[in-house]
């Protein structure tokens, strides 16, 4: 039973569902055009999909042979789109792609079948010309400023060869982006509030329907139970993996699309190799993985592809069988062995792809379907019903490109509504050039001499520009471990929306990879002290 339910007397031109990126994304984006949001998350910002994915800002090299050319012309034009605007969170990545003449595609993608068609020799391997073609479409297609081309690499005694098999002679290198994925959702909706936005972290939207011109959305905090009907003149649908459950339960409509619930896992062992390039290595089954430096001391092993049934509330884990064919799969590389026994951590997400009918859930498409349904906008702004704008699919390279385009299918609702505005604007610390971290870095040790080498980095690749801030006056205040001190922790609880020790340490950070459980249980026993005091002098 709620404490007590109470109608907000503003109404807002827009309530968003969901605190993933595209959520968080779509909430900034349309705050920056002068319209009034309101977004809510029944979990932590980016506690689902969000904060699960890969790592990568990249244009999807293996969606070629799906003859996706659009959706990979579309993401590899927004990787430096992004970087600019994030160099903090994001940089560039080279992949190192190790070559033999036995690497098979998927049987299932429309290249193997056109290759088995015309030229049935090649037995569904994938030759040497066609991925130097790949590469090539990969480094033209969308242009490129701050990434460097395809080269061919010699992997006989190099640094790029010394970690694997001494079958693997040749490679080709390409670039790609790592991104930080918690702390991008986390900036965008920062970014968002910073502009006028309501943002409602642990609020889950009970139910929405329409009244009149405007929808009438009933939320409750999840802590405390209280109630809130809030008014928006219009809905979007950003619930990732429950957007067909927000359809179907929470605004109660019919629809015929739907998402196709795909679970990627990854393992975390151990670094691998000294050098800082990530492996992209092809299984003997078609499939795809990446090993790629993580968090200075450690090796990120993934992602597999597997359907994981209908309902988004089953947590997502990765399985003894999911972990041993990553281990596996590495192994057919790796000259020394990946074992389970090294793994230090998994996790596990669902990505909702947009349900296409693919045989596989590594055929289903990654590109996005926007949805709308409304009456038509002939009577001023809005039409005879408010709209409801439903996100299906996506993936993160493209989440500002879909915030864009989900404006666009708004804007017929929205008189007052203002132009792109998106593009090269920088998130909450990144406003500095994209060569710049080491300077940064050497300004913040030079004003802090007690930082380490590892903590100035770690800050400054966090916060970015805001780690003066973070560190403003020189007190750090308690040290939790592993570099994490009272000040970081205050600064993601007032500026971050960070409430509980997994909020920092698996999301804003990944400094549970070296906090022990008792440290970790001290730092939630001092956060939940913290709240209350605050919420006593409320």
């Amino acid at each position: 039973m709620a404490a007590h339910t109470e109608l907000t007397e503003a109404e807002y031109d827009l309530f968003v569902i969901g605190g993933g990126i595209n959520g968080t994304g779509i909430a900034r984006d349309a705050q920056g055009r002068g319209l009034s949001v309101c977004l809510a998350e029944m979990g932590d910002l980016g506690g689902a999909t969000s904060s699960k994915s890969t790592k990568l800002f990249h244009g999807g090299l293996r969606y070629l042979e799906f003859f996706e050319f659009g959706l990979v012309k579309k993401a590899l034009v927004e990787r430096e789109v992004l970087l600019e605007a994030m160099p903090h969170i994001s940089w560039p990545m080279r992949f190192v792609l190790p070559y033999t003449k036995d690497m098979r595609f998927e049987g299932e993608t429309p290249t193997s079948k056109l290759l088995n068609t015309v030229m049935p020799w090649t037995r569904g391997t994938r030759p040497d010309w066609i991925i130097r073609m790949g590469l090539f479409l990969y480094d033209n297609l969308g242009g490129r400023k701050h990434l460097k081309g395809t080269e061919t690499v010699d992997l006989r005694a190099t640094p790029e060869g010394a970690p694997l098999k001494d079958r693997f002679t040749k490679a080709y290198e390409y670039s790609d982006c790592w991104i930080e994925d918690s702390r991008l959702v986390a900036l965008n909706a920062r970014d968002a509030e910073q502009r006028g936005a309501r943002i409602l972290p642990r609020t889950k939207v009970r139910t929405a329907e329409r009244d009149g011109a405007s929808w009438r959305v009933t939320v409750e905090d999840v802590e405390t139970g209280k109630e809130e009907v809030i008014l928006a003149k219009g809905l979007v649908n950003a619930g990732g993996p429950w957007v067909e459950n927000v359809v179907k339960n929470t605004v109660r409509m019919n629809s015929s699309e739907g998402v196709r619930l795909v679970r990627g896992s990854h393992i975390v062992v151990p670094s691998l190799y000294d050098h800082g390039k990530a492996y992209f290595f092809q299984g003997q089954d078609g499939r795809i993985i990446f090993a790629i430096p993580y968090e200075t001391d450690f090796t990120l092993i993934g992602t597999t592809d597997k359907d994981h049934g209908h309902d988004p509330s089953v947590k997502p884990e990765c399985t003894p069988e999911e972990q041993q064919y990553l281990c596996d799969f590495a192994s057919e590389y790796l000259e020394k062995p990946v074992k389970r026994e090294d793994i230090v951590w998994t996790y596990s997400g669902v990505r909702p792809l947009y349900d296409d009918g693919a045989k596989s859930a590594t055929a289903a498409t990654r590109d996005y379907v926007l949805s709308i349904d409304a009456g038509p906008a002939t009577d001023g702004p809005l039409g005879s019903e408010p709209p409801l704008l439903s996100i299906f699919g996506g993936k993160i390279t493209t989440y500002r490109k879909l915030a864009e385009q989900a404006m666009a299918k708004l804007k017929p609702y929205y008189v007052q509504m203002t132009g792109d505005w998106t593009a090269r604007v920088p998130l909450p610390g990144g406003d500095f050039p994209v060569d710049g971290v080491e300077r940064l870095i050497d300004d913040l040790k030079a004003a802090h001499p007690s930082l380490s080498d590892y903590h100035a980095r770690r800050l400054v690749r966090a916060y970015g520009t805001e780690a003066q801030k973070v560190c403003e006056g020189g007190d750090l205040g308690r040290d939790f471990g592993a570099t994490l001190t009272e000040a970081e922790v205050r600064w993601q609880m007032d500026h971050e929306y960070a409430r509980t020790a997994e909020d920092v340490v698996w999301r804003r950070t990944k400094l549970g990879l070296r906090l022990t459980e008792a440290e970790i249980a001290a730092l939630d026993d001092w956060m939940q002290g913290e709240r209350r005091v605050a919420q006593a002098a409320e």
